[in-house]
């Protein structure tokens, strides 16, 4: 009975699972729609091109002088300080107690050269009374004049001392925001080009967007041209952008993907623009796309053409 009726039944149950699944697997997956459509270019003649935000300063990677332990941490994540304000220090524990040994070399040396402008006091007095000769006379000038040297050693000691004191504590370069903090207390804060800065440091008031401009379409490319760019993922998020310059030197593209490595068989002009964030949800890092008012076709073709189109 079971094998007459049950086995055929589980049989047909069983082909009829795997057509319900193959049936499913091959249905169309619609597509996910984006959060927001891509922007559409305002001018009738543009030239797009994408860009990344960066800091006014250009993005500056904090380093030390010298290495060791992080022992004072003055800032964190998204501070805003002056040109000249403390970032963190270096353990400078003994780099004090050498102040405080030139210090008090200095003392010394300035006693000792007290005594010998004394002693060459009472010399040149002895001498003019004929009761000290004019060669021991000479010996307490030379002695002074060592003394002397010996202070001047001392004091150099010292502002050699105070100066790698002063090392030890790194300041900000500009006016500007600690992006990313990377070092921490009690950390070794290690010397040279990192590959993960420790501070990664920039003014961001105004903040800058560097645009790769196809090098086909670099000639369109105006100063005095009108801008605007676009948050990448919302075109409502836009801003009218100020020139600032161009790079010079046209260069291979490199994917804004945050690999310096990454390049595809393309040069691009890159142009600087500058805008105020104000209360823009816009970072440092982000991508944008940028649009630029530009002409369809070239106003001068040649360099005699511009020659003879100036008066």
């Amino acid at each position: 009975m079971l094998r007459k009726y049950v086995l055929p039944v589980l049989a047909v149950a069983g082909v009829g699972i795997g057509i319900f699944a193959a049936v499913r697997d091959t249905k169309t997956v619609p597509p996910a729609q984006p959060v927001s459509q891509a922007p559409q270019p305002p001018y009738q003649s543009f030239v797009a091109g994408a860009g990344i935000v960066q800091a006014s300063s250009e993005n500056i990677s904090i380093g030390t002088q010298i290495a060791g332990i992080v022992s004072t941490l003055y800032v964190q994540v998204g501070s805003y300080v002056k040109a000249g304000d403390p970032l963190f220090t270096i353990d400078d524990r003994a780099q004090r107690a050498q102040v405080a040994i030139h210090q008090a070399a200095v003392q010394v040396a300035e006693a000792d050269l007290g005594n010998a402008n004394y002693e060459l006091m009472l010399a040149k007095g002895l001498t003019e009374k004929k009761v000290m000769t004019i060669e021991d006379r000479e010996i307490r000038r030379y002695t002074a004049q060592k003394a002397e040297a010996a202070l001047a050693q001392a004091r150099a000691d010292l502002q050699s001392a105070e100066t790698d004191l002063e090392r030890l504590t790194v300041r900000a370069p500009v006016d500007g925001q600690v992006m990313q903090l990377n070092v921490h207390l009690g950390e070794f804060a290690p010397t040279g080009a990192l590959q993960t800065p420790l501070i990664l440091f920039g003014n961001v008031e105004p903040v800058y967007v560097r645009v790769n401009v196809d090098e086909n379409e670099a000639w369109r490319v105006r100063a005095e041209a009108e801008a605007i760019g676009y948050l990448r993922g919302n075109k409502r998020i836009s801003t009218p952008l100020q020139f600032v310059r161009f790079e010079p030197y046209v260069l291979p593209k490199t994917s804004l993907t945050g690999d310096s490595t990454e390049r595809v068989d393309t040069r691009v002009l890159q142009v600087i623009y500058s805008f105020h964030r104000g209360n823009l949800p816009i970072y440092v890092g982000q991508q944008m796309d940028i649009y630029i008012n530009a002409p369809a076709h070239p106003e001068v073709t040649s360099a005699d053409a511009l020659r003879r189109s100036k008066p």
